[in-house]
C-alpha cells in the first residue's frame, strides 16, 4: 500500500496553516511535508504533529530570500557560511520533529561564473551537507526542478541529479522524484524512474498542465500508482498539488490509499 503524506504548503488553503494539520489527520493522511518550518518553533510544530497522530517526513531547508526571488542556496557563490547554517539549522528541526530527510534546495543558475565552476561549489555544499545529515542519521534530497515553473533553476533534469550523487559520492544523498517536474522536463516517467530507483529517496506528485490532483490532468497516475506498487515502492510520497477546489474535495483517487 503506498503511503501518501499532505503537503500542507500546498493543500488546505482555505485554513490557518497550523489548522491544517488537523484537517490533513481528518482526511486520512498519516504524514506531512511542508515547504519550510523556520516561522514556527519547532516544539510547537512537534505538539501538532503528536495530537494529530502525524508523522513530518519531509521539510526544505532554507530558501535564501524568497520574496526576493531565491530558490536555494546550494550552488550559490560566496553564500556559502549561510548555506552550512540553513544545514544546522533544518537539522536541528529535523531532529525535533523526528523528519528522516530533508530536501536541500539548489538554488539558481548564476550566469556571471562559468556553469562548472557553479557546479563545483553545488557539489562542495552537498558533500558538507550530506556529512552532517549522515550524522544524525539524516537523507539529504535533491530535487530536479523544470524550467517552466522555476526558470534557471540550477538542477535541471534527472540526470544532472544522477551525475551530481555519483560525483559527491555520500549514500545519504538520494534523489527527490517529483513526477510533475520529470513529466514537464524529460516525460518517460517509469523509465526515469526505474533507472534511478537504487537512487530515489521521496517522491512527489501532481499533474500537468495546471499542477491539480492527480486526477485531474495529462498523467495516467492509476497506472503509475500501479507501477510504483510493483517495483516495491516503499517511501513516501508528498502530495504537493494545487487543488481544483478544495483538497478535501479532490481526494476521491486517494481513497484506496487513506484510512480516515
Amino acid at each position: 500500500m503506498l503511503k501518501l503524506a499532505a503537503n500542507l504548503s500546498f493543500l488546505y488553503q482555505e485554513l490557518a496553516f497550523l489548522d491544517r494539520f488537523e484537517a490533513a489527520a481528518k482526511d486520512g493522511f498519516k504524514g506531512v511535508e511542508y515547504l519550510f518550518p523556520y516561522g514556527w518553533s519547532g516544539p510547537e510544530l512537534f505538539n501538532l504533529l503528536n495530537d494529530n497522530g502525524l508523522k513530518q517526513v519531509l521539510f526544505n531547508t532554507s530558501a535564501g530570500d524568497w520574496n526576493a526571488g531565491e530558490r536555494g542556496l546550494a550552488c550559490l557563490p560566496g553564500r556559502e557560511q549561510e548555506f552550512q547554517d540553513s544545514i544546522t539549522l533544518a537539522l536541528e528541526y529535523a531532529a525535533t520533529l523526528q523528519c528522516p530527510q530533508i530536501h536541500i534546495m539548489a538554488g539558481l543558475r548564476d550566469q556571471t561564473i562559468a556553469h562548472s565552476a557553479q557546479l563545483e561549489i553545488y557539489h562542495q555544499n552537498l558533500a558538507f551537507a550530506a556529512i552532517e545529515c549522515a550524522k544524525s542519521n539524516v537523507i539529504a534530497l535533491i530535487e530536479p526542478i523544470n524550467a517552466k515553473d522555476i526558470p534557471g533553476f540550477f538542477l535541471e533534469n534527472v540526470a544532472m541529479a544522477a551525475s551530481t550523487l555519483e560525483v559527491v559520492g555520500r549514500s545519504n544523498l538520494k534523489i527527490q522524484f517529483d513526477v510533475y517536474h520529470i513529466q514537464r522536463t524529460d516525460g518517460d516517467i517509469c523509465q526515469q524512474y526505474l533507472a534511478n530507483a537504487d537512487n530515489i529517496g521521496h517522491l512527489q506528485i501532481a499533474n500537468p498542465p495546471h499542477r491539480s490532483e492527480p486526477s485531474n490532468g495529462e498523467i495516467n497516475y492509476p497506472y503509475i500508482f500501479e507501477f510504483l506498487e510493483s517495483e516495491g515502492y516503499s517511501g513516501w510520497i508528498g502530495c504537493e498539488y494545487k487543488p481544483s477546489t478544495t483538497a478535501s474535495q479532490t481526494l476521491g483517487w486517494a481513497k484506496e490509499f487513506l484510512t480516515c
